[in-house]
């Protein structure tokens, strides 16, 4: 899909990477490298998260060729020991709605093969696809998580813009190697749903950019372990779909000051805390780890205003952090014009190093990008 609505006006957001550099491990004997995975122009490409940032496109948009796939929404590495991959497999989502809406948009599963930017491959091996809320938009796939054993949690965005709280967030149970995956929905209210981080508490962090849930939403579980009532989901929604007979929801970061006007990703940072960001200010905000305001890590400069021309530290839309601290974001490029609010074809990625724990003013990885607006990240460790 052309992914017009993915404007998300003031409201949407979709993940973004992880990078940083090749690293000697604590042994000597091995090298770290990482990879960022892109959700842009319905492609899937791939970056060397070190200069020159070599780039790769692993899966082509469908417009582009009749059997490629068209990928977006926040992508995420099936931990190691989750159910699903074999030994020796590397397994990822990604949201996938080729053709849409018929067939619906939904999150595909995906093997990678290779661990080399140019000599990426990957091949679809099942798909997750819910129902969805009645949406005054099109359906929109979004963020994607991990709990610590392995099930799979998903939002979608529901209403953007104007309409009621639709977007929702899934809990999905094993085995994921199909089109027919079991889940519960846990919510179907959220405001403009966008990334999810999942803590190692198994805590689930939503970040929600409009209504009365703006700002980053906590669930605390225990959460559904099937999709009945004897696993905690026996209620359905007005799909008919299973829904949790209950979940604890919590507004854990409330939209609105330090320049939070519209939470579109949420992402954890080692050694505890969070960055929250906002697409429509251009602003990435840390926190701590109860919910407390730290720091602004990005800003436009003083007397920037966003309109024909985008903020020139980029909008950020999804975020990552890399094992060594490297914040990256996914600049989708709002512009404000008299006739749309919204992305134009200039996005790009970016990354953010720390110095002294001080950040470094934003390095670009990749510009000219046309709705850069999703995001995986891959660690690599290699002999020699």
């Amino acid at each position: 899909m052309a992914r017009i609505t993915r404007v998300l006006l003031v409201g949407a957001a979709l993940a973004l990477v992880v990078a940083g550099t090749p690293a000697a491990s604590a042994g000597g004997g091995s090298k770290r490298t990482v990879i960022v995975f892109n959700g842009e122009g319905n492609n899937l490409n791939a970056y060397e998260a070190k200069p020159p940032f070599e780039k790769q496109t692993v899966i082509t948009n469908h417009n582009d060729d009749p059997d490629g796939l068209d990928i977006n929404a926040q992508i995420c590495f099936f931990p190691k020991g989750a159910p699903g991959p074999e030994k020796g497999e590397r397994w990822f989502i990604a949201g996938e709605d080729t053709g849409q809406p018929d067939p619906p948009p939904g999150w595909g599963i995906f093997q990678l093969k290779g661990t080399e930017v140019g000599k990426l491959s990957a091949e679809q091996v099942g798909k997750l696809t819910p129902t969805y809320q009645p949406t005054e938009d099109n359906s929109e796939n979004y963020g994607c998580g991990f709990l610590s054993d392995g099930r799979v949690v998903t939002t979608d965005i529901g209403n953007q813009a104007a309409g009621d709280s639709t977007g929702q967030l899934i809990v999905w149970f094993p085995p994921f190697d199909s089109r027919d995956v079991a889940y519960c929905k846990l919510d179907v209210a959220i405001g403009t749903a966008g990334q999810i981080y999942v803590d190692d508490q198994d805590r689930i962090y939503v970040a929600s950019a409009l209504r009365e849930t703006a700002g980053v939403l906590r669930y605390t579980g225990p959460f559904p372990t099937s999709n009945d009532a004897e696993g905690g989901c026996g209620q359905t929604d007005t799909t008919g779909a299973p829904l949790a007979d209950a979940v604890e929801r919590e507004l854990f970061i409330a939209a609105g000051e330090n320049g939070l006007s519209t939470p579109n990703a949420v992402i954890g940072k080692p050694g505890g805390g969070l960055y929250v960001d906002s697409v429509i200010t251009g602003v990435i905000n840390e926190y701590d780890e109860a919910g407390g305001f730290v720091r602004t890590i990005l800003a436009p400069p003083a007397g920037e205003v966003l309109g024909e021309q985008t903020f020139s530290t980029g909008t950020p839309l999804g975020l990552g952090v890399d094992s060594k601290g490297t914040l990256y974001y996914a600049d989708i490029g709002i512009t404000i014009t008299p006739e749309a609010i919204g992305p134009g074809a200039e996005g790009t990625v970016r990354r953010i190093r720390f110095v002294d724990s001080e950040p470094q003013p934003p390095e670009l990885m990749g510009g000219g990008l046309a709705f850069p607006d999703g995001i995986g990240v891959l660690e690599v460790k290699k002999k020699g």
